[in-house]
């Protein structure tokens, strides 16, 4: 991955992020923890995969994502007023289970750690 594209891609995560904080009203993206985790760009910038993490169950998962998807033309038209870059990459947004997944870590140590105690007293 070129310097560029790292630097396109960490802008269009603050920006995104931004966006859906401060002007996506669907109540749908308010439902559970919605964090922009990573943005990957094509090469040619024309196409972005936008790595969403969401805390909450899954059938509100399915709806933030729905939600973001349904949002994703008012994302591009914002990024066009925002950024200057010469092209702004179309909006797609994948699940990304990774924060879902060291929670659970968490709590299976915190267990362990628990139990460990509990057998050493």
């Amino acid at each position: 991955m070129s310097l560029r594209t790292t630097r396109v891609n960490e802008l269009l995560r603050a920006e995104i992020s931004d966006l859906i904080l401060r002007k996506v009203k669907d109540p749908r993206v308010g439902e559970g923890l919605i964090t922009i985790t990573e943005v990957r760009v094509s090469p040619d910038l024309h196409h972005a995969t936008v790595f969403v993490s969401h805390l909450g169950t899954d059938e509100e998962r399915e709806h933030a994502l729905t939600a973001l998807q349904h949002a994703a033309p008012f994302l591009h038209r914002e990024l066009v007023h925002r950024l200057k870059m010469r092209a702004i990459p179309n909006l797609t947004f994948r699940f990304d289970p990774s924060i879902e997944r060291g929670a659970r870590l968490s709590d299976l140590i915190r267990k362990v750690s628990n139990d460990y105690r509990e057998q050493a007293e």
